[in-house]
């Protein structure tokens, strides 16, 4: 094929493309629309991560808390873990370690995190290159987020979105390592009326704590 004639196909090829690069951007805005305009919501969820080596995949479940930046995730099954994200510090609890774990809360949502896509704090435009991939039999929209700037816990993600209402129905995290993480949400709720309490965490007293809040 010559020289101008692969200039042409590249050419008709760029031009096809371009209206899905065009739509992908218009979701990615009327998701960051909704998430910015929402208070708070609240969801179960059911989750499965993968472990690429062994092909072994560990499911969990629970229920999800969000109001504005503050976090409540509580996996039930199948044991009982505890993520409490307030305006400044994190506590990651585990009950049958008798363990609790503190971070800060910049470090959970200044990296590219499950968190920070499922509460809409990831900009999704600024953050990946968006790629469209059609309509799946639940009728969710998914889309394909590759990161500007990759972290080993995140190389590439997949957002299912519900396009009646822009919020996220599923999201798929993979990692440097080809592990996967999947995170299902169900029975959601929006802009209900939680206690501020639910967003604070007192370690139980014998519980070891494990203080990370200095590293970077």
């Amino acid at each position: 094929m010559r020289l101008r004639n692969v200039f042409k196909v590249f050419i008709v090829a760029f031009a096809l493309f371009l209206p899905a690069i065009a739509q992908a951007g218009a979701i990615a805005d009327a998701i960051q629309n909704r998430y910015d305009s929402l208070t708070s919501f609240q969801t179960d969820f059911r989750q499965e991560l993968t472990n690429a080596a062994s092909g072994g995949v560990e499911r969990r479940s629970g229920k999800i808390w969000f109001k504005q930046s503050l976090v409540r995730w509580e996996t039930v099954k199948p044991e009982k873990e505890l993520l409490v994200i307030g305006p400044r510090v994190v506590w990651d609890y585990f009950e049958a370690d008798r363990l609790v774990t503190k971070y800060r809360a910049s470090q959970v949502f200044n990296s590219k995190t499950m968190i920070r896509l499922l509460t809409g704090k990831a900009n999704l435009k600024e953050d990946f290159t968006i790629q469209e991939q059609g309509v799946d039999k639940n009728g969710l929209l998914k889309i394909r987020l590759v990161p500007k700037k990759p972290e080993t816990t995140m190389v590439l993600a997949f957002i299912w979105v519900d396009q009646k209402t822009n919020m996220l129905g599923q999201v798929l995290i993979k990692d440097f390592y080809g592990n996967g993480n999947l995170v299902t949400l169900t029975n959601l709720q929006l802009n209900k009326r939680m206690d501020a309490r639910m967003f604070e965490f007192t370690p139980p007293a014998g519980v070891q704590v494990k203080d990370n809040t200095r590293q970077k």
